[in-house]
């Protein structure tokens, strides 16, 4: 058989597992907070892995490799500032937003989540943060059916439009079907496939080197890549070399960007208790921490091998593909065609998440906003599954002719979602004086201003998140503490929410004798 059929036959095995999941999520899918949300039941070993493969999408297994192996370990600031960033997240906002969701009238987004937690009357607090979310999102999943069709092209020499079309399909069916635990549960799949590819790709590259030893001294010696003899890149293994300080601050700053992101904590109020957030940290900065080392050791090893071996990068500009030409060369087509799935894995992992993540902001925080009667089940669950479908069919058709303003979109989608949501969050967690106008107005700057920087000048002297954050943070204070303190019974939930956040039991159950007279926004 040829190495393009092998491929299909790898393509079609991984497919096929993700639509059964979708069907396993759907038979375990009866009311709507369980679509939203899977019941609130997801184990830390499931969310970390969730989290990790709706965080990393195509970025860790080409643009991170492919950077480090074109300019040199300058490039890993912003691998480090994602590990901090990662389990600064688990540790202070997983546990205490787990807990102060389900006390803040079981809320099961983000925004409703802000509006309950501030007693929002105007319920702008609500809508803005719901539009941001569908905004970004919306682009988002296009720039994922884009990076599908992209895949196809290069993996299988095909359509790019067939090729999108296929990616989109199977990502929608199991979502649309399977709700957050078929999601989750692919994630968990789709993170594993990653994780693997990404260590045994770097080791058997290394094994089949004269010299493994080559790798830490190799690139700054000798040419490899677009490099010659006359113009080596000498500062390879420098992290500071040609890197000014405003570059590495705004690459650590990445890190940053994990408080505000609607897609990743989800996953933490989706636990089953605040408690398992410890166990969740393990599973999940472990995960990144080994998923990046494999980035960076293909680089390492990329280096060396195609420069002894006379083998050429497909991508001869971004040097993007050396993971993908590494596989192909290393392995039998089958393992290859299997490793290679690593890449759509991470495609489809983040895209599902957004998808499902802004269906549950069209119904939850906009929809029964404006609904005249309290909607049945049944209904949500229709409307939910609708949603997905229509915020899918738009994101296809931005993406049947693909341009560089959808996908610069991506560069800043994560500064806009850090700087307009991490600040609120984080508070909102830890400040009991917040009110909901320091609230609204910090969103609404943070959003702005990273945006308006990305799309400027200054984007090329520091990273928009970092402008961004600090001109959320500092308005929000101010408004905070020009306008009235929260209610004592604001202040009393916070309280609660904190204490509910240090026990083992499950939040539910530890409020127990509450449950029959549920709070109410006054």
């Amino acid at each position: 058989m040829t190495e393009q059929t092998w491929f299909i036959i790898a393509i079609v095995i991984y497919l096929a597992i993700m639509l059964a999941i979708g069907w396993w999520g759907y038979r375990q899918t009866s009311q709507y907070d369980d679509y939203v949300l899977g019941g609130r039941g997801l184990p830390p070993f499931v969310a970390a892995l969730s989290a990790g493969a709706s965080d990393m999408s195509g970025w860790l297994l080409m643009g991170l490799p492919g950077a480090l192996f074109l300019t040199g370990m300058s490039e890993a600031w912003m691998a480090i500032g994602l590990l901090i960033g990662a389990w600064a997240n688990w540790k202070f906002v997983a546990p205490r937003l787990r807990a102060y969701t389900e006390v803040a009238q079981n809320s099961i987004t983000v925004p409703s989540f802000f509006e309950n937690r501030l007693r929002d009357k105007s319920r702008a607090l609500r809508i803005l943060s719901a539009v941001i979310i569908i905004f970004f999102f919306t682009f988002y999943v296009a720039s994922g059916m884009v990076s599908g069709g992209r895949y196809f092209e290069a993996t299988f020499d095909g359509n790019y439009l067939t090729g999108m079309l296929v990616v989109a399909a199977i990502t929608i069916i199991y979502t649309f079907v399977g709700g957050f635990l078929a999601v989750s549960y692919t994630d968990v799949v789709q993170g594993l496939i990653m994780l693997v590819s990404l260590l045994v790709v770097p080791i058997m590259g290394l094994i089949a080197l004269d010299n493994p030893g080559d790798i830490f001294s190799f690139a700054a010696d000798n040419p490899y890549a677009s490099y010659t003899e006359d113009d080596l890149n000498t500062t390879y293994f420098s992290m500071f070399a040609g890197v000014s300080a405003a570059v590495i601050i705004g690459n650590l700053a990445w890190g940053l960007g994990y408080f505000g992101q609607p897609h990743i904590i989800v996953r933490f109020m989706a636990l089953r208790s605040p408690s398992e957030a410890k166990a969740g940290r393990f599973w999940g900065v472990s995960w990144m921490a080994l998923a990046l080392l494999g980035g960076l050791m293909t680089a390492l090893v990329s280096t060396v091998y195609f420069a002894q071996n006379d083998a050429a990068v497909t991508d001869q500009v971004n040097f993007e593909t050396v993971f993908l030409d590494l596989s192909r060369i290393l392995f039998h087509p089958l393992i290859a065609g299997l490793v290679l799935t690593a890449v759509l894995a991470a495609i489809m992992s983040t895209m599902s998440s957004q998808l499902l993540v802004v269906s549950s902001s069209l119904i939850e925080d906009l929809y029964k906003i404006v609904a005249k009667t309290k909607p049945s089940e049944r209904t949500l669950l229709l409307l939910s599954r609708g949603a997905v479908l229509v915020v899918a069919l738009i994101a296809l058709a931005l993406s049947i002719n693909p341009n560089d303003s959808i996908l610069g979109l991506v560069g800043f989608a994560w500064a806009g979602f850090g700087a307009a949501f991490g600040p609120i969050v984080l508070a909102s967690l830890y400040w009991k004086r917040l009110n909901s106008a320091g609230a609204i107005a910090g969103m609404a700057t943070g959003a702005v201003v990273s945006i308006g920087w990305g799309m400027s000048p200054l984007s090329d002297l520091m990273y928009e998140i970092v402008p961004g954050i600090i001109a959320s943070t500092v308005v929000m204070i101010i408004v905070t503490l020009a306008t009235k303190p929260p209610q004592q019974e604001i202040v009393d939930e916070f309280d609660e929410a904190v204490t509910l956040a240090e026990r083992k039991t499950p939040v539910r159950a530890a409020a127990e004798p509450a449950a029959t007279e549920p709070k109410t926004i006054s």
